[in-house]
Formats: structure tokens, sequence, C-alpha cells
């Protein structure tokens, strides 16, 4: 199965393919795997993600499938690479890992049958949709913040073509410790119906990125932590977290909370307890005042 990689050659983004240990360019040249710089494999129009898809996750979170999938939009300024750094702003707690399978568009897709949807299909990478869950209570339903924020869409290492996700293990590890593990065979909505159900309303485009689903135990991860997740066939995406720099400013917009929807979404327990206890931190700063904020009187 050819594997293509973008990376950093002589300060210019190329394409290369992978031969062992090495990766070649068109012209020749070659690095070394362990020593590039590597980019996304591709530079996306948009991407999309599937909320519930897996089984484990459905048992986990107590709830039941819907009838048909339902998703969320990352903004392509959440990208990120490969041995990328994942940024948690400063005055959050409740960044999640989400190993999942990313399928990239190979042809302008539109109004396809499942049955159809694998020939507009390039090829598929290994993805990790994290969550920024300090933004849940105010986000929920967009998931802008929460999934959306700068660099929670790492992918890579590359882009492998005439790869069949069936029957394909994926795991998450954090430190070397093991904490997701599942079959694709548990996905209740495969790669092809995901394409061709996105491609009803919504014209994909060559390079854009549908993230697949994730198996349960999402958990929390912290600065200095290595984040890997391996598929088979795939490769290993590895990322690390850091604090950002500044912290998120309180002069506009809703604040980071840990209300019980927030803790247990990002803990993965006491589901019984969601949404009954409020925010734990206001929502809207007192030093906000004017126009955008409620009134609080």
């Amino acid at each position: 199965m050819p594997e293509y990689r973008r990376i950093l050659l002589d300060g210019a983004a190329v394409q290369v393919i992978r031969h062992g240990d090495v990766l070649v360019a068109g012209d020749g040249r070659e690095v070394e795997v362990d020593r590039a710089v590597h980019l996304p494999p591709t530079e996306p129009s948009k991407i999309i993600a599937v909320h519930l898809n897996y089984a484990s996750r459905t048992r986990e979170f107590m709830t039941r499938l819907p009838p048909a999938p339902t998703y969320f939009q990352k903004p392509v300024t959440a990208l990120n690479a490969h041995q990328g750094a994942v940024v948690r702003p400063q005055g959050c707690r409740w960044l999640n890992y989400e190993g999942e399978i990313v399928v990239v568009v190979g042809r302008t897709c539109r109004n396809v049958s499942p049955a159809e949807a694998g020939h507009y299909i390039a090829g598929y990478t290994v993805g990790n949709d994290f969550g920024l869950h300090d933004f849940r209570d105010t986000d929920a339903g967009s998931m802008l913040r929460v999934k959306g924020s700068d660099t929670l869409a790492p992918v890579g290492p590359g882009l492998v073509t005439d790869w069949d996700f069936r029957g394909k293990t994926l795991r998450t590890i954090v430190n070397g410790d093991v904490k997701q593990e599942a079959s694709t065979d548990e996905m209740e909505w495969d790669m092809h119906y995901l394409v061709a159900d996105i491609a009803r309303t919504i014209t994909l485009a060559p390079g854009d990125l549908l993230f697949s689903g994730t198996p349960a135990n999402s958990r929390p991860v912290q600065p200095g932590d290595v984040v890997e997740v391996e598929v088979e066939g795939l490769g290993r995406l590895t990322n690390h977290i850091v604090v950002g720099p500044t912290p998120i400013r309180t002069d506009v917009g809703a604040q980071p909370t840990e209300s019980e929807d927030v803790v247990s979404t990002a803990l993965g327990g006491d589901w019984e307890f969601r949404g009954i206890r409020t925010p734990s931190r206001d929502l809207y700063p007192s030093t906000v005042a004017g126009p955008g904020r409620p009134d609080t009187a």
C-alpha cells in the first residue's frame, strides 16, 4: 500500500513517498523518516467529523445511536501534523484525546451512493480529534471551540492508498500506555456511508478530511504527555501536549467551565448526573459589560 507524506524539505512543502525508513521526493532527494519535519498530508478546504459511531463509545455514554449520523465541523486553522504540539490554553483543564481514522477525499464528490463513494476517496490517514471540553457548556451544539480550537486536529503521518478499513485495529497510547483499543468492525456507519451521507448536500473537494469517530475511553491529558494514535496499516500519529503562551481572555466571551456535563464528558463517568449541576465558574465574567452580555440583574 503506497504511503504519501508532505514534509518540509529545504524550506519548501514537498510530497514524498515512503520507502521503508526513507522518504523520497519526486526529484530523488531523500530524508530519513525520523528526521523529517512533517506537514499534514493534505490541505483541506474543510474538516468534518462525525459524533458517535463506535459501539463502545455509545455504551460508555449510556445512550443510543441516532437513526443516522450527526456531524460537526473543525476549522482548517485547527489542522496539525505528526509530531506537532497540541496546545491546551492557559485556564483550561479538560483537553481529551480521541483517536480516529480519517478519510481523505480524492476528487470532487457530490450526490453519490455508498457503493460509489470509494471511487472518490484518495486514501486514509490517522487523526486525533482533540476536544477542549472546558467550553462544552457554551459550544455543545456547534462544538466550535471544543473541537475547533487551534492545533486540535492533528492528522498524519501519511496518506495511505488502497487500504481496506474493514477489520482494522485502532489504539490510542498515552505515555506508552494503551488507553483506547477497538476494531473498525464496531463502527455503525463505515467510511463509504459517511462520505455519501455528507455529499448529499455538501460538495466534498479534493483534500477534504472526514473524521470517522472514536471508541470508548477518551480521557484528559496534561502538558508534557505524549499521545499516539496507531491504526493497523496506516501508521502511528504522535503529538505532545503543551500549555498555551497566553491565558483565555476574561474581558470578552464565555469562560471555561467545570459543570457536571463538562467533567462527565471528560472523565467518561457519572453519566446519570449529566446536566444536573450548573457550571462551577460563571459563564459570563462580572467584568464584562455592555452589548453581548446577558442581563444578570
